[in-house]
């Protein structure tokens, strides 16, 4: 039987999040996963990180931060068969704006009315419960009601896709491009593309930043950048250069304490500020062209 090891740290949601803003930050962790979690209430957190051996399950253990006297920290040994029961228990059906994020055992919560975008949890696929893919759900859903409709969408850094999917099914005649350096999310963009029905709409491709001939002369309407604080700071002034006028931006990714560098970089490149959200601590940031 194969075994999953999992640090489990508990502790205040402001002690959590910058461990999960620097294992974000890191291109090629050893943990195959981390997701930070409400433990009981809004202030306290439960961080779970999975590895594939003890070592680095007791090498993850030591991430600067998770030695605060307010963190407790536990390390033990996860049957694959356990983990999975646990992953789909603990990834209800979650509701942002009209769209409603869920996988196949949640397929039954589906209420009326509501835009479904399924997808497993799995490597890529971002699930929606973390607040930055729900805030940008929840941005799309509000410009979409204002009569914003994009016939060209960009969703860079796009993960497994859920920002992609979300904009095909709002405004199904739209040209979509999807962007990710990894190739595995790259690969998952597409199943899940077809898996919600939108396949044809979305093109998905390996690409750092705006390096990749897909952007050659090319400007979208709308703008998705869910990435890190970092590289939107970075790709500002390349961001603005490939919207077409009257175009928006959603950005994210950020920490709160981050939004006013990322804001002070568009507004260098010449956008409008639209909109800001906070959602646990996490920035959503809107921009007009």
């Amino acid at each position: 039987m194969s075994v999953l090891w999992r640090v489990e740290a508990r502790g205040p949601m402001a002690a959590l999040r910058p461990v999960l803003a620097a294992l974000d930050a890191v291109h090629e962790p050893e943990a195959l996963s981390w997701s930070l979690f409400e433990d009981g209430s809004e202030t306290a957190g439960r961080l779970d990180i999975l590895c594939e051996t003890m070592a680095c399950a007791e090498t993850m253990a030591a991430t600067g931060g998770l030695e605060a006297p307010a963190i407790s920290v536990h390390v033990a040994p996860l049957p694959e068969e356990d983990w999975v029961a646990l992953s789909l228990k603990g990834l209800p059906l979650v509701q942002a704006g009209r769209f409603a994020v869920y996988g196949a055992h949640a397929a039954a919560d589906l209420a009326p009315g509501l835009v479904g975008l399924e997808g497993e949890a799995g490597p890529a696929f971002g699930t929606g419960h973390h607040a930055t893919t729900r805030g940008c759900l929840e941005a799309v859903d509000r410009i979409a009601r204002e009569g914003f409709a994009p016939a060209s969408v960009l969703d860079l850094g796009a993960g497994s896709g859920l920002l992609a999917i979300a904009a095909a099914k709002l405004w199904p005649r739209s040209q979509i491009v999807a962007t990710d350096i990894d190739a595995e999310s790259v690969a998952e963009t597409l199943v899940n593309a077809e898996k919600n029905g939108v396949a044809p709409q979305i093109v998905s491709v390996e690409a750092d930043g705006y390096a990749h001939p897909v952007f050659d002369a090319r400007r979208f309407d709308l703008i998705f950048a869910n990435i890190l604080a970092g590289p939107l700071i970075t790709l500002a002034q390349q961001t603005a250069s490939h919207l077409a006028p009257g175009g928006r931006v959603i950005l994210a990714g950020l920490l709160d304490e981050q939004a006013e560098r990322v804001s002070d970089a568009y507004l260098a490149a010449g956008l409008t500020p639209a909109g800001t959200q906070s959602l646990d601590g996490w920035s959503i940031l809107v921009f007009n062209g």
